[in-house]
């Protein structure tokens, strides 16, 4: 062996050991080439060595700053550490342990499978590799750390480690092309391209703008700043974040992404992509066999192709199209278009106002058993819409088909044009608006309503407290029926049959008639009977007469109240000659409380006390002027009678029971018989009217049950009066609006006249505050005890203040409180329920205090309070306490509190959604409450 003794780097030749007796312990500036070779032991020290084409091994000791390029080889093994390390066209291996801090790798001379640095088993810590240069964490117990891949300069993981790695333009990164397994950590790609193989893994991965990722392995925790991923087939990529608007996520067919975070990018999915959030105007594209599920969109647009598919996707705002299939999920601002061939269901629309409301626009796609809330709706182009349930919102139709569907809350059915299928139901504060096309079969409860204003509607129910209003131009093909307590109104061509259903309806309008010529009504009057009415409207009836043109049919005639001018109005009636038929002058409109007398209530007159039933018009009455404390005599201005049924089901203040007030009840002779009025019927007491049901105490003043059926009268005088009836001073008739309700002998084809009212046309004025009538409550109780000779106990109603609080679910699920804390109660909801019930006991006020308070609403429980907790945030539940309730609450001047009915819906939004949690309520107040039947039987069971 000859070392050259030269300034410059010396050559050493042949086979070179450090230390030994020929070199000492240390040896620099020196380079091999050939077959030449250095060897550096423990103790020994190698510092700017360069193999050119020779060979270095590091064994031990100290090595630095080494060169290995022209195909020179170097391998630092057992254990040793080489600071520094340029390899240009070279070889090293990294062996059994071994580490070098800082390697900068190239192969600029593109030397055949040189530019090579091996790592078997051990750590590179730093550096760079460019130009050709090949870093390759081998091994299973590879690392490489804090490497930097510039243009032409290639990272491998096989089977190691590769962490803190930066990829610049024009560099590579593979993890795991031998098998793996391998991985890469907190990789940065900075316009470089970085792949992870099927059995690769890689973590915390930042692409930047340019950067292009590929995975067919496991990734996880990847942020695309306007980078490129692309899932490969078999590869699945878990909480990728897509950041600004040039990034983008590719999931191929046989590949998933799941909780992945959408701010402003694109995403393109063949495979499967769940959970996670869209927002920032960033967009998702499902291709055909996509799927996407569990997608929170907060700004931003999905694409559903056909042949693709969304599942319970929530768009708190932004737009969807789907030409493929969507189902569950919701929309609160923004719009999902459903397009030709495709289909939805089960999907979910709302909002806060007219500016802020979610859309499902239906044109040329299938939808079904979608719901609309609040300010949600249904755009129906064209398609079909199969059973909606609106509760709010609706469904506004341009054409399309409709079948079947639940409006109620505030929810309206506007249709202009299209076909409207099966049965519509529109109940409690539902509309219905119909200006076109073709409806089959509606049914409105009572506080429904529906305004036909053109196109046609085959069959139309109308409950008790329902309306239907028939415009000119709209047309009936079949059959409207009206319960007693409905009203509807009908044009002189609406057509079709109207059945009056049981015969007491009352609430007919026939309207729109042309007084300048005769009118032929094209409408067929079913179920007329003794007790029906009619109102025909812009008929005047002064000088009005009418004959029986035949058996079924009746024609009025009147004058022009212009023109003077005579016309007819024909109306269709089967059997009206043989059942019969009046005119009167009827004024219509206001709320209806009825206020009569039953018959054989005896009625003073001038000339001695009359049966009501033989009062006249013209007659004269004796009245009471109580200002003046003087009797004035009045004329008879009308006089109606109507039939009533008790309905024993509601309460007996409401289900239409008399009320019996016996003899000697007020005080001696008054009355001087049993008296028989209605509920509402008003006794005069120093100036004051009383209705009677605020006096009932059950014995002396009581609603007689033996009477189920019966004719009621009101008797009208040209003012509202104080008149006398069995010896009571009451009142006349005051026409409030619900005149036709009565008829008097024979039908009754009712005209309007001017409405009045207690504020100002009173005979006296109306009390029913408490202070007023408990003290005269309790002085009637207590003669009556002297009437009927004995004490009579009082009624022995049976009270509880346990409310027996519980929720029921949308589903029908029951779910008993968990905890109660004083009034603090605690539930626990299963996820995504959507809305409760609070169902506790009820009871009116009426009823539990006693009848002289004019409280007559079910009251279940006062909630204040009301928070959602999940595993991780507090959501307050306000719905309650807005102007605008849910169904089953009372208004109140509370701001921070509401009663409920015993029955009260509470939404709870979106705070559900994926998450179980406790519901916790304050109850600030609540009861007593009357024990009901049920309850009595229970207690007595468990007794």
């Amino acid at each position: 062996m000859k070392m050259s003794d030269t300034t410059n780097p010396s050559q050493i030749t042949g086979n070179a050991k450090i230390p030994s007796d020929t070199y000492g312990d240390s040896i620099s500036n020196v380079y091999i080439t050939g077959s030449d070779s250095i060897e550096v032991d423990a103790g020994g020290t190698a510092t700017n060595i360069s193999a050119a084409g020779g060979n270095g091994y590091v064994y031990g000791g100290t090595a630095s700053n080494w060169t290995a390029n022209s195909g020179g080889y170097i391998a630092v093994d057992s254990g040793a550490t080489l600071n520094g390390l340029t390899l240009d066209g070279g070889y090293v291996e990294v062996n059994n342990g071994a580490t070098i801090n800082t390697a900068d790798v190239s192969n600029t001379s593109n030397l055949d499978g040189k530019g090579y640095l091996i790592i078997n088993d051990g750590t590179v810590n730093g550096g760079t590799v460019d130009s050709g240069g090949t870093i390759d964490a081998k091994g299973t117990n590879a690392i490489a750390s804090g490497i930097t891949a510039s243009s032409g300069g290639k990272i491998l993981a096989e089977q190691g480690t590769v962490d803190h790695a930066t990829v610049e333009s024009g560099a590579r990164f593979e993890v795991a092309l031998s098998g793996g397994p391998a991985s890469a950590t907190n990789t940065i790609i900075n316009g470089g391209e970085f792949y992870v193989d099927a059995n690769g893994s890689a973590t915390t991965t930042t692409v930047a703008s340019g950067g292009d990722m590929s995975a067919g392995g496991y990734v996880s925790g990847t942020t695309l700043n306007n980078g490129k991923l692309t899932v490969l087939d078999g590869g699945t990529a878990s909480g990728t974040t897509v950041n600004g608007t040039s990034a983008s996520l590719y999931v191929n067919s046989n590949a998933s992404a799941y909780g992945n975070t959408i701010d402003g990018g694109s995403v393109f999915v063949d495979g499967i992509f769940s959970g996670g959030t869209l927002s920032n105007g960033g967009q998702i594209r499902v291709s055909k066999g996509g799927v996407i599920s569990n997608i929170n969109a907060t700004d931003g647009s999905l694409w559903v192709s056909a042949g693709g598919s969304a599942y319970d996707t929530t768009i708190v705002s932004g737009f969807t199209q789907v030409d493929g299939y969507i189902s569950g999920g919701s929309i609160y601002d923004g719009k999902i278009q459903i397009d030709s061939g495709a289909t939805a269901s089960g999907v979910f629309a709302s909002g806060t106002d007219d500016g802020t409301q979610g859309t499902i626009e239906v044109d040329g796609g299938t939808v079904t058993d979608a719901t609309t809330h609040d300010y949600g709706n249904v755009t129906l182009i064209s398609g079909t819409v199969n059973n909606l349930s609106a509760t709010g919102g609706g469904i506004t139709m341009t054409g399309g088909t409709l079948s079947g569907g639940t409006f109620q809350s505030g929810a309206t059915m506007t249709v202009s044009a299209g076909t409207v299928d099966g049965i519509i139901n529109i109940n409690n504060n539902g509309h219905a608006n119909v200006s076109g096309g073709k409806v089959s079969d509606i049914n409105i409860a009572s506080g429904g309503s529906g305004a036909i204003t053109g196109g046609s509607v085959a069959d139309v129910t109308v409950s008790s407290g329902g309306t239907v209003n028939f415009s000119s131009g709209a047309t009936l093909t079949d059959t409207l029926t009206l319960s007693s307590g409905a009203t509807a109104s009908i044009t002189g061509n609406t057509g079709g049959t109207v059945d009056l259903g049981d015969g007491y309806t009352s609430g007919l309008t026939i309207t729109g008639l042309n007084t300048s010529t005769d009118t032929n009504v094209t409408t067929t009057i079913n179920g007329w009977t003794k007790d029906s009415q009619i109102d025909l409207q812009y008929v005047t009836f002064d000088n009005a007469k009418w004959v029986y043109a035949d058996k079924n049919t009746v024609a009025i005639t009147t004058k022009d109240a212009t023109t003077g001018d005579t016309y007819t109005v024909t109306l269709n009636i089967p059997n009206v000659e043989e059942t019969g038929f009046n005119l009167v002058n009827d004024n219509q409109g206001g709320t209806t409380i009825v206020t009569c007398f039953l018959a054989g209530s005896m009625i003073s007159t001038p000339n001695g006390d009359v049966v009501v039933e033989d009062i006249q018009i013209g007659d004269e009455l004796v009245t009471f002027d109580w200002e003046h404390d003087k009797e004035v005599t009045r004329p008879v201005v009308w006089v109606g009678k109507a039939h009533a049924k008790v309905r024993a089901d509601l309460p007996d203040d409401e289900a239409g029971y008399p009320v019996r007030i016996i003899k000697n009840a007020i005080s001696d002779g008054v009355p001087y018989k049993d008296m028989l009025i209605t509920a509402e019927h008003c006794l005069c007491f120093e100036g004051k009217f009383v209705p009677v049901r605020m006096l009932v105490n059950g014995f002396s003043i009581f609603y007689d049950k033996s009477i189920t059926s019966y004719d009621y009268y009101h008797v009208e005088t040209d003012q509202h009066s104080v008149i006398t009836a069995d010896g009571m001073l009451t009142e006349s008739y005051l026409d409030t609006g619900n005149r036709r309700t009565f008829r008097q002998e024979g039908q009754v084809a009712t005209l309007c006249g001017s409405v009045r009212n207690w504020e100002e046309d009173a005979g006296a004025p109306l009390c029913v505050d408490r202070a007023c009538v408990e003290p005269l409550f309790h002085k009637l109780e207590a003669r009556g005890n002297c009437v009927v000779g004995h004490n009579v106990p009082s009624k022995q109603t049976v009270l509880v203040a346990d409310p027996n609080l519980h929720l029921v679910t949308q589903a029908g699920a029951v779910v008993r409180p968990v905890r109660q804390e004083g009034q603090r109660y605690s539930f626990m909801l299963p996820a995504n329920t959507q809305s409760v019930r609070i169902v506790s006991r009820a009871s009116r006020p009426a009823d539990v205090i006693g009848p002289f308070v004019d409280d007559r609403r079910q009251m279940g429980v006062a909630v204040a309070d009301v928070h959602f907790t999940t595993a991780k945030k507090l959501h307050p539940i306000t719905a309650h306490l807005q102007a605008e309730k849910p169904e089953g609450w009372h208004d109140t001047d509370w701001t921070d509190c509401a009663w409920t009915n015993g029955n009260a819906v509470l939404p709870l939004g979106d705070f559900t959604k994926g998450n179980m949690g406790l519901l916790s309520l304050t109850v600030r107040a609540a009861g007593p409450y009357l024990l009901g039947e049920s309850d009595k039987q229970a207690r007595v069971l468990s007794a």
